[in-house]
């Protein structure tokens, strides 16, 4: 097996072991997070209904500074947005990364203007 192999095949493993934990509900949808080399994504799911509630993402937008920054922008036009769709509370679901540097600046940044988790 070929070390390529080996890496996905534990970052599929962590990510099922986190999902594993997680349900979004109607009272809780999820936010499940996924960053990229490029950019960072976040969405708010339920999961009962199999349906994305709202979504927010760098790809397309003109945000600059630096990765960290970016999360912060995405994690606070998250929780904007789902305010907007009354979402008041969610499920943190950080896939198979380390809750640390970017996933945590975009909890933080979510935190911070309202959202509950």
């Amino acid at each position: 097996m070929s070390d390529r192999m080996k890496k996905q095949i534990g970052k599929n493993s962590r990510q099922t072991r986190v999902r594993a934990k997680l349900n979004g509900n109607a009272d809780r949808p999820r936010l499940s997070v996924t960053i990229s080399n490029m950019h960072i994504s976040a969405q708010i799911i339920n999961d009962d209904e199999g349906k994305t509630i709202t979504a927010v993402s760098t790809i397309g937008s003109k945000l600059t500074g630096t990765m960290t920054e970016r999360a912060a922008t995405v994690g606070a036009e998250i929780a904007k947005a789902g305010k907007a769709k009354k979402v008041t509370a969610v499920v943190f679901d950080r896939g198979a990364k380390q809750y640390h540097g970017r996933i945590k600046a975009l909890a933080e940044a979510a935190r911070k203007n309202g959202l509950e988790f």
